[in-house]
């Protein structure tokens, strides 16, 4: 196993207090993207777990949601009854994560974070997550992220 940079650490240490057993792989490219990282895995794109942080009134939002799709943030906010979601900046991503934007990974920040998982993610076996840089994934399946995320599991586009 590649030697693992110091955030894909705390990912790690993260997934096996789960008891999530996948290991995390580092990348020669980055795959800042779930197209890029489904390239890289050769995986279809809904199989990857798009990590993607917002800003609320409270604080920030992680929304881990298929590759195949985008966050509709309106329906979203009123299915959670959130006002105001919006898009974090990435200062406001680092501040949260402590990982960078195309690298967040669902676990291993500062802080836990109020997380919604895309429901549609349910319907793969394997998906690919960041493990805390744009560099390194890991494979874990539907129950696991909703696990080790604590997230709420709902529509998301």
């Amino acid at each position: 196993m590649a030697d693992l940079p110091p955030r894909s650490v705390l990912v790690r240490d993260c997934l096996r207090e789960a008891g999530i057993e996948g290991e995390i792989v580092v990348l020669p490219e980055a795959a800042s993207t779930a197209a890029l990282a489904a390239a890289a895995l050769g995986v279809e794109v809904g199989a990857i777990a798009n990590s993607l942080v917002f800003w609320t009134d409270d604080g920030p939002l992680l929304v881990m949601t298929s590759g195949a799709h985008r966050v509709n943030t309106a329906a979203l906010s009123e299915r959670l009854g959130i006002p105001g979601i919006r898009r974090a900046d990435p200062d406001q991503v680092r501040e949260a994560t402590g990982q960078p934007i195309g690298g967040v990974a669902p676990c291993g920040h500062p802080h836990r974070l109020r997380t919604v998982v895309d429901q549609d993610l349910a319907e793969v076996d394997e998906i690919w997550a960041a493990g805390g840089t744009p560099h390194t994934v890991f494979p874990l399946s539907f129950a696991e992220l909703v696990r080790v995320t604590g997230g709420t599991v709902s529509r998301v586009d």
